[in-house]
């Protein structure tokens, strides 16, 4: 049996603009320009994606699960029209207070994750747009790939490099278009035709 291509995605300033007010309800959950589109070519590749967000909230009150059901209604009719789609969403529901294991910078959403789907976590990239995303990832041997995109868009340059000190390997990419393109290129080992990339070790001009 062929082991399964994963890759773990972090939702809100990944996939979808991230509000610092917390995506509340389907409305405000709008993609980022060719975040879609880069989802449904990583599946058209062999990828799996799945999603590790944390959504405290709904510890805080802000919107119950059915809520956070529909704006995943929509995550996955948008990526349809894209041919695209997200396997499983995983999500961790606590607020900070709970001391949960699952809440992003701990391992727990990426340790349930890895039992699904039965999977060496060493060969799972995980794509984020914080530090937690990848320390989370880290925790269980992902390789790490930030987004310059959401939170990761507003860090400059000695903030980018004091995040990559902190997770050794990480890998910078301008979006999730160019972490595709990276992972694709990457695959194919050369036998597509060379071009300019928009990712990097540790740093982004």
């Amino acid at each position: 049996m062929t082991p399964t291509k994963l890759i773990i995605l972090d939702r809100d300033g990944t996939i979808n603009e991230d509000r610092d007010d917390y995506v509340k309800s389907p409305e405000q959950w709008i993609p980022i320009p060719g975040a879609l589109e880069a989802i449904a070519r990583l599946n058209h590749a062999g990828w799996h994606t799945v999603v590790a967000t944390n959504q405290s909230g709904l510890g805080r009150g802000l919107f119950d699960m059915s809520t956070l059901n529909a704006m995943h209604v929509k995550m996955n009719q948008m990526l349809a029209k894209q041919g695209g789609r997200i396997d499983a969403v995983f999500f961790c529901p606590h607020a900070p207070a709970d001391a949960c294991n699952c809440r992003k910078p701990l391992p727990g959403l990426f340790e349930q994750i890895g039992e699904r789907f039965g999977v060496n976590l060493a060969e799972v990239p995980v794509v984020g747009d914080s530090l937690r995303d990848l320390q989370a990832g880290m925790a269980v041997g992902c390789p790490p790939h930030l987004v310059r995109t959401g939170k990761g868009a507003r860090l400059n340059a000695d903030e980018v490099a004091e995040l990559c000190n902190a997770v050794p390997g990480t890998m910078v990419h301008a979006d999730l278009t160019a972490f595709a393109e990276h992972l694709i290129q990457t695959e194919r080992k050369g036998r597509a035709q060379p071009g300019e990339s928009d990712s990097a070790y540790g740093s982004f001009d």
